[in-house]
């Protein structure tokens, strides 16, 4: 059994854990505050940006597959590309081996060569130790992205599969539910799939200077809007998902912080009674 003044050696030691993960949980909690505003208040805007796009696809029904948008047509799959959103760093329980897991298994089912495009150090790392082709990598965004950011990442995606370098390209992100939970996703990102919205179909728009026209404008800034609200959830689901993190390590340290505490007291009782022993011991032993 340890000596009291060992476990009083690793109380200290546990002590300057538990604050340190506090400040961090502190840290992550006002960062993913701003994070989940950031992706809230970008969710009304792709949603009706779906929404218009939905109805604009009524359009694309009696065009063929050579006449439509470069974004919108179809052909067959020889090379796939994978956008991976990930965290930067570490410390944020599960969510980056989940995304990573998840990417793999989409990796493995897509069934053609494949590239990676990371959005991340951890995704970018965990692939680096695989065969998969890593095209581009994106580290820098910060914490609070703006839209100018991930313009890059968007114009890589749209020129490779207009060039028909991929023909096909996904995208991997978490999903903000809540605080608690974060939600792997896959999305199709290119060829655009137009929603299917019933509402569009009660009313008759008319879009100036056309229809056609409208929907080519579109869909650019259609992908490039999905792989910005991608980035905020997963910025605002990796925030959520430290803080966790964190206050689960704080409460584990202060439980250990009890146990060693009663630990320390019963060395300490141990080594008391010992002492008594031996002094009544010696008496005994002098009479």
């Amino acid at each position: 059994m340890a000596t009291a003044r060992e476990i009083r050696r690793r109380i200290r030691s546990v002590e300057s854990t538990a604050k340190i993960t506090k400040a961090m949980e502190l840290v992550a909690a006002s960062k993913m505050r701003r994070a989940q505003q950031m992706a809230l208040a970008g969710r009304p805007y792709a949603e009706r940006l779906s929404w218009v796009l939905a109805d604009l696809s009524e359009t694309l029904e009696s065009m063929e597959q050579s006449a439509l948008h470069p974004l919108l047509q179809r052909r067959e799959v020889e090379k796939a590309s994978i956008v991976l959103i990930t965290p930067n760093r570490g410390l944020c329980g599960g969510l980056p081996t989940n995304l990573n897991r998840r990417a793999a298994a989409l990796n493995m089912d897509i069934g053609v060569p494949s590239s990676l495009l990371a959005v991340g150090r951890k995704g970018r790392d965990f692939f680096r130790r695989t065969d998969t082709e890593i095209q581009a990598e994106f580290t820098d965004l910060g914490d609070y992205p703006e839209y100018m950011d991930v313009l890059p990442i968007s114009h890589i995606v749209i020129d490779d599969y207009t060039a028909g370098r991929v023909d096909q390209v996904f995208l991997v992100y978490a999903y903000f539910v809540n605080t608690m939970t974060q939600e792997p996703r896959v999305h199709q990102l290119l060829p655009v799939e137009p929603p299917q919205d019933e509402a569009t179909q009660a009313v008759d728009y008319i879009y100036e200077p056309g229809r056609a026209e409208v929907l080519d404008e579109l869909l650019p800034r259609y992908v490039e809007m999905q792989i910005y609200e991608a980035i905020l959830e997963a910025n605002a689901s990796e925030q959520s998902a430290r803080m966790v993190a964190m206050r689960n390590a704080t409460e584990a340290a202060e439980e250990m912080i009890q146990d060693l505490t009663l630990a320390r007291n019963k060395a300490r009782q141990e080594q008391v009674t010992n002492e008594l022993l031996d002094i009544v011991g010696g008496v005994e032993g002098m009479n």
